[in-house]
């Protein structure tokens, strides 16, 4: 798929209902979410395009390893989503928010730790100067759109808690364990321009 089959796919179709509204019972008032944005980068490789993710440094106390998308929690002196989204993606890789082109937004995504993400997608320059921070990121990769296209590269389970049952998606490319809120926000945009 080129840039320009995924901008009219993406702006022309209406945002799909998330396969993910399901409210986890762990945090019942609203006020008590903590409100976090990730960037969905999105890199154009001879026509063909590849989503950028990362993996977490392993001595993060949180979620120490894990394959993500650059982002985290929105501070109180933000402007918007946006802001939050590029700023983090700045820290964390050293994406200069300019190279951003901003194309919108995905449903937000609700985590059982008491999170609400709300995802920004992006395209980024091939030329963009990228630089992990040791603090955060431990790895800088990129996967194949077509890779998350493909139905059979999409796994599923289904876990039990607090008598509730919650579906967890998961993407394995190569050696990466691809899942979580991670995995479920590359499921919302595949089922939008799908």
């Amino acid at each position: 798929m080129t840039k320009n089959e995924f901008l009219t796919r993406f702006q022309m179709n209406s945002l799909a209902p998330s396969t993910h509204k399901y409210r986890y019972n762990v945090i019942k008032a609203k006020s008590k979410l903590k409100q976090a944005a990730v960037l969905l980068p999105i890199i154009e490789h001879n026509n063909e395009l590849n989503i950028l993710l990362t993996k977490r440094a392993s001595h993060l106390r949180h979620h120490g390893g894990q394959i993500c998308l650059p982002g985290g929690r929105v501070d109180s002196d933000d402007d918007n989503i946006i802001f939050t989204a590029t700023r983090e993606a700045f820290e964390e890789i050293a994406l200069a928010p300019q190279d951003c082109e901003i194309i919108g937004q995905l449903h937000p995504y609700q985590t059982i730790s008491g999170f609400v993400i709300k995802p920004v997608v992006a395209f980024i320059p091939t030329s963009a100067n990228l630089s992990a921070s040791i603090d955060e990121v431990e790895e800088i990769f990129e996967v194949p759109l077509n890779h998350f296209l493909n139905t059979d590269n999409i796994k599923s389970v289904w876990l039990q808690q607090q008598d509730r049952s919650y579906q967890v998606h998961f993407m394995p490319y190569n050696h990466y364990n691809i899942w979580g809120a991670t995995a479920a926000i590359l499921k919302d945009l595949v089922d939008h321009i799908r």
